[in-house]
């Protein structure tokens, strides 16, 4: 069964065809920069790539774009839309209505755009990814697959608010948690790796968004992100956990609106408020050339993953693992270095050497006296949302 995964971003569309169930993927590609003249669209095709910039104005275009990419006598690997026999869809929101993957309708439509407020920077973009898909790619079945599935079955303690109950039982405001198909794929890995039948694991996603869960057993039992994707660790743009009582004081110290303060924290805090970037690698290098800002910076940040990480470990009642991924987990020493720094009673002890090394395969990167396994293993949330489609369709 061929199932195209995608995952319709604000202004980009990441895709992967992958036939199902011997999840050999057939091609790649990403849209980048949609709704300007010099988007950016790149298609591999086992070692073929095809990039080009041009005008791609909105999402529908970008698809079209995708779909014939697919069927190019050339790049292609399909010789007719209808070859396609499912899409799923990565939905950032899908509130406390949905635990698991789900058949897109109508009615799932709606409650996707009823949560529109809780993800304003990714649900819109992925109900029109999901409605523009509808027209091109008309015979094949349409999933949603919620990035808040895999924490639903956090408990109440974890996922309730200190507030009057009727906002729970009314409005269901709770924390929810993000990143699911991220944190299921790679705990799911590290458990078949330790080969425990009991497990205690702390997964560390890393990214432009970023979030950490705690997962015993399999299942999480909490997570750093709540309510939507704001909070919790310092991301590339969003401030992450902050006391409330800053945003009354913006508010009223600078006449700044409800918006204007969620724009704030969302898209000019973070790591770009903090030194002016957003992205690590330019902070890193900088750091590396004498920018305080850019050094506290990173001290900051890995400073509240060491924090969640020592919470955590009280929440799980000990620990077996911690697992680094997504881009920054995966590919950046420095950060996996300073979130380890100083967690020797917790029995993590980095070995630098092993940190060095690089590869596209799970791997320990502690001392040999650790006793905690520090993981890195590369993310697929494309595979995941496969397996999760088509385990549904079956």
């Amino acid at each position: 069964m061929n199932i195209l995964v995608i995952n319709a971003g604000s202004s980009s569309l990441k895709y992967q065809l992958i036939e199902m169930p011997s999840q050999t993927v057939k091609c790649i590609g990403l849209v980048e920069r949609i709704g300007m003249e010099d988007a950016i669209f790149t298609h591999k095709k086992e070692d073929k790539k095809h990039s080009e910039v041009a005008p791609i104005l909105n999402h529908e275009i970008g698809l079209k774009k995708i779909a014939k990419a697919l069927l190019d006598p050339d790049l292609g690997v399909i010789t007719s839309v209808d070859e396609i026999k499912a899409i799923g869809h990565r939905v950032v929101h899908g509130g406390s209505r949905y635990n698991g993957t789900v058949l897109i309708t109508e009615k799932v439509k709606f409650n996707i755009k009823d949560l529109f407020d809780l993800a304003p920077l990714h649900n819109p973009a992925h109900l029109m990814g999901i409605e523009v898909a509808e027209t091109i790619f008309t015979s094949a079945k349409q999933t949603a697959v919620f990035d808040t599935a895999f924490h639903q079955t956090m408990p109440k303690e974890a996922y309730q608010y200190a507030i009057p109950t009727i906002y729970l039982k009314e409005n269901k405001v709770r924390a929810y948690g993000f990143h699911g198909s991220s944190h299921k794929y790679v705990s799911e890995k590290a458990i078949e790796y330790l080969g425990k039948k009991s497990s205690k694991i702390i997964t560390i996603h890393l990214g432009n968004g970023c979030s950490m869960a705690a997962i015993k057993d399999g299942k999480c039992i909490d997570t750093s992100m709540g309510f939507s994707p704001t909070n919790g660790l310092v991301m590339g743009t969003r401030a992450g956990d902050i006391d409330q009582s800053v945003i009354f004081f913006l508010m009223k110290k600078f006449n700044k609106s409800a918006d204007e303060v969620n724009d704030l924290l969302q898209k000019e805090s973070g790591m770009k408020g903090l030194t002016g970037y957003s992205d690590l690698r330019e902070i890193e290098e900088k750091a590396g050339n004498g920018n305080e800002e850019c050094k506290i910076a990173l001290n900051l940040a890995s400073y509240r993953i060491r924090k969640f990480i020592g919470a955590y470990t009280a929440a799980l009642n000990g620990l077996d693992a911690i697992i680094f991924t997504a881009g920054i987990g995966e590919n950046s020493i420095l950060m996996r270095q300073m979130s380890c720094k100083d967690l020797e009673f917790f029995g993590i002890e980095l070995d630098e050497q092993k940190n060095d090394i690089r590869s596209n395969e799970i791997r320990e990167i502690q001392k040999e006296t650790g006793k905690v396994k520090i993981l890195v293993i590369p993310t697929n949330e494309e595979l995941e949302i496969a397996k999760e489609t088509y385990k549904l369709l079956k």
